[in-house]
């Protein structure tokens, strides 16, 4: 339910100290002590606000957070690492109603107030992440948005019944028809698109494709991607995660890659990983190209690591592109806050008047500090609701 509030004593994105009024959910004001009687008010100590964090690729429906510490299972490769979450999940303990609604907390406390988050939907899973995840969602609907991608995390086209899964996932609700290296798993990249974007014709969704192949491989793959996005008039509604083909060193191989995804207006999420190429974020937006920063799995059968934290994401992806003035440290934020809005297509998002109140204070003097640092949150705002305080969710987890 949106509501009314006044912040007073703010710097929006490092600006003068000011008040931001809220009516309805929605940024009414910005500007010195405006007149709200009878409306809550919080002070906000000179710090920073910015725009609530946008979580651009995640996995919510099988972390391991809250569960304790467990030694990490997986092989270095790909197929070692879903070989692996495979055998965990049908071993059970992983409930992804209750480990989803685990990390949208941690996520919310941490400033997040939108997730994109990728659903695995395979022979062993079925549905049950979908359905767990759906009812997170509905849960923790007043506090969090949460967008859900039908994913094929184990294969499509070397499952069978996974194709008929899919289907029934987006008549469930899934929200984006989702797809995985249709050559290095799946090794019919044409059968593997022909499901993926058969589906998102029919239903009238957007898609997300993670591509890990790299170099030629993935070139190739990102090609096919294209053509299809362009056969079927889909510009605008495609994403491609990871992309890491697009960190190739030889510009003859990225360069009309880079063209064909800004004239479609394919978008890119990336992670930033340390172990992989990745895509220069920086040429990407120079060229129009919609990009967002995700934390992909958090503290999950894949990997020990992350927070849920999408400053240190910014941090991450800073460091991963050699992003070093406070400019360039403010793009990597955009890219967890409007970038992420840009590729979820959210209506409403920003710190204007009229757009919807998703709010972060943060004890930091400037954007780029903020991004460094990644400090605590003072607050955190969904529609006019304080959702977390210090660094305290407001709204519970099993």
């Amino acid at each position: 339910m949106p509501h009314d509030l006044l912040l007073r004593n703010v710097r929006v994105m490092g600006g003068e100290a000011t008040d931001l009024l809220v009516r309805d959910g929605r940024i009414a004001a910005i500007g010195p002590a405006p007149e709200a009687p009878g409306v809550p008010v919080e002070e906000g100590g000179g710090a920073l606000l910015i725009p609530g964090l946008v979580e651009g690729h995640t996995h919510l429906d099988k972390s391991l957070w809250g569960m304790g510490w467990r030694p990490h299972p997986a092989g270095p490769g790909l197929t070692d690492k879903i070989e692996a979450e495979r055998r965990l999940r049908a071993e059970g303990g992983i409930d992804p109603a209750r480990q989803s609604a685990r990390l949208l907390v941690q996520a919310l406390r941490m400033g997040t107030t939108h997730i994109r988050t990728h659903v695995d939907i395979d022979d062993v899973a079925g549905l049950e992440g979908l359905e767990g995840v759906m009812a997170t969602r509905a849960a923790h609907a007043g506090a969090m948005e949460v967008e859900i991608v039908a994913f094929p995390q184990s294969g499509v086209m070397i499952r069978p019944g996974v194709a008929g899964l899919m289907e029934a996932a987006m008549r469930m609700g899934a929200d984006v028809v989702g797809g995985l290296d249709p050559c290095d798993i799946d090794r019919d990249p044409r059968g593997h698109l022909d499901v993926v974007f058969g589906l998102a014709e029919r239903f009238g969704k957007p898609v997300d494709i993670h591509l890990h192949e790299a170099g030629l491989l993935g070139a190739f793959s990102l090609e096919l991607i294209l053509e299809r996005t362009r056969a079927l008039g889909m510009a605008g509604q495609v994403t491609v995660s990871h992309a890491f083909c697009l960190g190739d060193p030889d510009p003859a191989v990225v360069r009309p890659l880079l063209e064909a995804v800004a004239e479609l207006d394919v978008a890119i999420a990336t992670t930033a990983p340390a172990s992989r190429p990745v895509p220069p974020v920086a040429r990407l937006r120079a060229m129009g190209i919609r990009v967002c920063g995700g934390s992909d799995g958090v503290r999950d059968t894949w990997t020990p690591y992350g927070t849920a934290d999408m400053l240190e994401r910014a941090m991450l992806i800073g460091l991963r592109n050699n992003l070093r003035r406070d400019d360039e440290m403010e793009m990597a934020l955009d890219l967890c806050t409007h970038g992420g809005a840009s590729v979820l297509r959210l209506e409403g998002y920003g710190l204007n008047p009229g757009c919807h109140a998703d709010l972060v204070l943060v004890d930091a003097e400037t954007p780029a500090e903020a991004v460094a640092a990644h400090p605590p949150r003072r607050l955190v705002v969904k529609r006019g609701r304080v959702v977390a305080r210090d660094g305290v969710a407001l709204v519970e987890a099993p």
